[in-house]
């Protein structure tokens, strides 16, 4: 099983894909120096296989990458970040 995640700028989200089918998203909006996460979705026939945790984790390290902070409106961001202490960092204050 290929796995694949990539920052999709022109609809401002990560996409992850397994064997090239899109399986999930994180949408996102930029606010200067900090990006909000408001929604994240894996495909329904792909749930429990950790593909949410891949993307946000990605996604997460990919923001890390720009100096900037994190939002996490979406439940699924903030609950992998209370479960994942080396990202706290990225909480914006």
């Amino acid at each position: 099983m290929a796995i694949e995640v990539s920052h999709n700028t022109d609809r401002s989200r990560y996409e992850i894909f397994v064997d090239g089918r899109l399986a999930g998203i994180a949408d996102y909006r930029d606010r200067g120096d900090a990006v909000v996460f408001p929604h994240t979705e894996i495909d329904s026939s792909m749930r429990g296989q950790s593909l949410g945790a891949q993307l946000v984790q990605a996604a997460l390290d990919d923001v890390r990458g720009t100096g900037k902070t994190v939002i996490p409106s979406c439940w699924f961001v903030a609950q992998f970040i209370d479960e994942h202490p080396e990202y706290k960092d990225l909480l914006a204050a």
